[in-house]
C-alpha cells in the first residue's frame, strides 16, 4: 500500500487502504444485464483480479487517505465497518479500515475530514458515530443524498445512525455542488449512482487524480461507460456523469482511484 504521490507546489499523497474484499451479492450478469460476452472478455483482460476462478465478481472495499503536505488527512469513504454494521447483510464484515490506516502510519486523530462519495452502506461504515474511531472528523456529504435517505429512513438506517448523530455532534458538513477541501483537493458532484454521489479531484501542478467512488465499480465501465448498472438509482444520469468524468480524466491524462476494482490506481492515457 505504497502512497501515490502527486508533486506540485506542495506534495499530496494519496494512499489506498482496503477495508475488506469479497464477492458481490448477485451474479455480475445481473448487475450489468446488457453487457455482451465480448464486453465481459475485454473487461476481464483489463482487470483480471476482479473475477474469481468461479466467475464471481470480486469486490475490494477501499478508502483513500489524502494528505496535503504534512497536514491532516482527508479520508475519502469509510468502508463497510465492523461486525453489526449496516453492510453486514451482504458485505464481508468486519472490515479492518482502522488497522489498515495504522499500517499506513495514520492515527485516527489525524483524520480531520471524511468525504462520503455516497451513502450506500459499504462506503460509510466507519463514519457511523457509534462505530467510528474518527471522533473529531467532520463528515462531508451532498445534501441530495441526505434528502434521499431522509425520505427513506424507515427502510434504511443511514439517516438515523449516520446523519442525525453527526448533525447532533456538529460534525455533519452538508454541501450542494462543488467544494474545495484543501489546496488541490476538490469535491465535485457526479450524480446518478445516488442523487448526491460525489467524486474527488486531487490536483497538483500538471498532475491529476480522480477518486471515483461508485461512479466506476467495474472495468467494464472503463471500456463501455454507457452500460447501465443495475445498482445505479438513475442509470441514465449515472452514465452521463461517468462519460463526462472519464472524458475529462482522459483529457488530462489523469489517474483514477477506484473503490472496487482489482487495482487501486489506474492511469488513463491522454486522448
Amino acid at each position: 500500500m505504497a502512497p501515490m504521490s502527486i508533486h506540485g507546489v506542495e506534495s499530496i499523497s494519496v494512499i489506498a487502504v482496503e477495508d475488506a474484499a469479497g464477492p458481490f451479492f448477485e451474479p455480475r450478469s445481473r448487475a450489468f444485464p446488457t453487457a455482451t460476452p465480448e464486453q465481459w472478455a475485454a473487461a476481464d483482460a483489463l482487470d483480471p483480479a476482479a473475477r474469481t476462478p468461479g466467475g464471481e465478481w470480486l469486490l475490494r472495499f477501499r478508502s483513500y487517505a489524502v494528505r496535503v503536505g504534512t497536514g491532516p488527512v482527508i479520508l475519502v469513504d469509510a468502508g463497510i465497518g465492523p461486525a453489526g454494521s449496516l453492510a453486514a447483510d451482504w458485505a464481508p464484515v468486519p472490515g479492518r479500515l482502522p488497522d489498515a490506516l495504522a499500517e499506513a502510519g495514520i492515527a485516527p486523530g489525524e483524520v480531520s475530514a471524511i468525504v462520503l462519495t455516497h451513502l450506500h452502506n459499504d462506503h460509510m461504515g466507519w463514519a457511523v458515530p457509534r462505530d467510528s474511531p474518527f471522533t473529531e472528523a467532520r463528515v462531508v456529504m451532498q445534501q441530495a443524498d441526505i434528502d434521499a435517505y431522509a425520505a427513506n429512513r424507515e427502510q434504511a438506517g443511514q439517516y438515523d445512525l449516520l446523519v442525525e448523530p453527526l448533525r447532533a455532534a456538529g460534525r455533519l458538513e452538508a454541501i450542494a455542488g462543488e467544494r474545495v477541501l484543501a489546496d488541490g483537493v476538490r469535491v465535485v458532484p457526479t450524480p446518478g449512482h445516488t442523487p448526491g454521489h460525489q467524486s474527488v479531484w486531487v490536483e497538483s501542478g500538471g498532475d491529476s487524480l480522480l477518486i471515483t467512488g461508485d461512479l466506476l465499480v467495474h472495468a467494464i465501465q472503463l471500456t463501455n461507460p454507457e452500460l447501465p448498472y443495475a445498482s445505479d438509482m438513475n442509470p441514465d444520469e449515472a452514465g452521463r456523469s461517468r462519460i463526462t468524468a472519464l472524458s475529462e480524466a482522459r483529457r488530462r491524462g489523469a489517474t483514477v482511484a477506484v473503490s472496487h476494482l482489482g487495482e487501486a490506481f489506474r492511469a488513463l492515457a491522454i486522448s
